[in-house]
């Protein structure tokens, strides 16, 4: 995906395009991992462009459209990847540490999909899924 399809994705679910919106995209699509709140206000693209609560705003939005999607235990911090189509991931995330890791295998539900897409009628339809555990550093 490129900057200029994330955000026109963004202007079709009704955001404005805003240079701290353009910078917030182009970290997330550059990142080699989800990231968290604190990652992002520390990214050298958003450290100087807005603060944590215009980021936070943005991410909070971006998610209520299905633009970002929201990662990680609840009451720990949580990670924010953007929702690239026709890609996805699935995750490991630790229950004692927090960390996440994208899972490096074939995804085990895709079939699964198919079949109550076809069985059920329903269109766009997709999953997210996510695994959790005790990472080897906490181990």
């Amino acid at each position: 995906m490129t900057l200029g399809s994330a955000i026109d994705r963004c202007r079709a679910a009704g955001l404005r395009r805003t240079k701290a919106l353009e910078e917030l995209l182009a970290t997330l699509l550059d990142a080699a991992r989800p990231m968290t709140l604190a990652e992002l206000a520390a990214s050298p693209r958003l450290v100087t462009q807005c603060d944590k609560a215009t980021i936070y705003r943005l991410l909070h939005r971006l998610t209520d459209k299905g633009l970002v999607r929201r990662l990680g235990l609840h009451e720990r911090a949580a990670y924010f990847a953007l929702v690239v189509p026709g890609q996805h991931r699935d995750y490991l995330i630790c229950t004692e540490c927090g960390s996440i890791a994208p899972v490096d295998a074939p995804c085990p539900v895709h079939d699964l999909e198919d079949e109550i897409r076809a069985k059920s009628g329903f269109q766009n339809l997709y999953h997210e899924l996510e695994f959790f555990g005790t990472c080897p550093d906490c181990s």
